[in-house]
C-alpha cells in the first residue's frame, strides 16, 4: 500500500514538472508573418488569434492584437523587419479577448478602430457575469477610439483599406477588413473551419443572422481569399460550404424541435463538440 502511494506521488510530481514545460512550449510558438502580397501579411503564432499587417505608402495598419505583451512585442519587432513605416492604425475585428487583450501593449499613438457595437462590447459583462476590466481608467487609451456603423475607408497614402459591417453573427460587432487590390478579406471569428462555429449569445450573437451576414458579405465583396482568426486562408467555395453546413444544422434542429424533442434529445443527435452551437440554435428557434 505504501509503495502504491509513493508511486502515485512520484507520478503527480512528474506531471507537475512536465505540464508547465509543455504549456511553455505551446505559448512559446513564435509569431510569424505569412506573405499574401508585397503589402499584405497574415500574422500567425504567439498567444491569441491570427491577425494581419498592411503596409501603406507612409504608415502601416495591424488587424487584431494578440493577447499578451510578449506576443505584441514579437508582432511589433516582426513589422520592423519588414518595413520602417510606423504602425498608425490597429483594427479590432470584434471584442473577444484573444483579438483585443493585446491592445494595451501597443503604443498609445496607435489609433484603434472598430465597429461601434464592438466598442460597446468591450464593457459588456463576461460570460460568467463578472465585470469587464476595460472599464478601468488605465485601459481607456486602448479601447477603440474611432468607430463606424456600416462602412469606413482608411487611406494609407494611395492605399485604401475598406472596413465593412454586414450584420451580427458571432457577436454584434464583427467586421470585415477588405483589401481590394489583393481581393483578400480578414473576417475575424465569423468563420470557423474544422470546428463548430462559435456564436456568443451573451454578447448578442445570433446563428440565424450569422448566415445572412456571410451571404451579404459574398454578394457585396469580390474577395477571393478569406483570412480568419483560427484557420488557414480559404476561398469563396469554403465560405459557401460553411454557410450551407450552418443552414443544414439549423434546419435539422428546427425539425427536431417541431417534433417535440427537448434540448437534451436534440443534442444527442449531434457530435459532442457541436453541443454549444446546437443549444444556441435551439434557443433562437421560436
Amino acid at each position: 500500500m505504501k509503495l502504491k502511494i509513493k508511486l502515485i506521488f512520484i507520478l503527480v510530481l512528474l506531471f507537475g514538472l512536465i505540464s508547465p514545460s509543455l504549456a511553455q512550449q505551446k505559448e512559446a510558438q513564435p509569431v510569424e508573418f505569412l506573405k499574401i502580397s508585397d503589402n499584405l501579411y497574415e500574422i500567425h503564432g504567439g498567444s491569441g488569434a491570427n491577425g494581419g499587417l498592411y503596409i501603406g505608402d507612409n504608415n502601416a495598419l495591424v488587424i487584431d492584437a494578440k493577447m499578451n505583451k510578449d506576443s505584441v512585442d514579437q508582432v511589433l519587432a516582426g513589422i520592423k523587419k519588414i518595413t520602417d513605416k510606423p504602425v498608425k492604425y490597429l483594427v479590432n475585428t470584434h471584442s473577444d479577448g484573444d483579438h483585443v487583450n493585446g491592445n494595451r501593449f501597443f503604443p498609445e499613438s496607435v489609433i484603434i478602430v472598430a465597429h461601434k457595437n464592438c466598442r460597446k462590447e468591450f464593457f459588456h459583462t463576461q460570460r460568467d457575469g463578472s465585470a469587464s476590466s476595460w472599464s478601468s481608467a488605465e485601459l481607456a487609451p486602448f479601447v477603440p477610439s474611432v468607430t463606424f456603423e456600416n462602412k469606413m475607408d482608411i487611406y494609407l497614402g494611395t492605399k485604401k483599406v475598406e472596413l465593412w459591417y454586414f450584420g451580427k453573427g458571432h457577436t454584434t460587432g464583427d467586421i470585415v477588413v477588405y483589401f481590394p487590390e489583393e481581393k483578400t478579406a480578414f473576417v475575424g471569428d465569423q468563420i470557423f473551419i474544422g470546428r463548430a462555429q462559435l456564436i456568443h449569445s451573451y454578447k448578442g450573437g445570433n446563428s440565424l443572422a450569422h448566415v445572412k451576414t456571410l451571404a451579404k458579405m459574398l454578394t457585396t465583396l469580390d474577395a477571393e481569399k478569406f483570412c480568419s482568426g483560427h484557420a488557414d486562408v480559404i476561398g469563396r467555395a469554403a465560405v459557401k460550404k460553411h454557410i450551407k453546413e450552418m443552414v443544414n444544422l439549423q434546419d435539422k434542429v428546427k425539425d427536431l424541435k417541431a417534433m417535440g424533442k427537448n434540448l437534451a434529445e436534440i443534442k444527442a443527435k449531434f457530435n459532442e463538440n457541436e453541443s454549444r452551437l446546437i443549444e444556441t440554435i435551439y434557443n433562437e428557434i421560436k
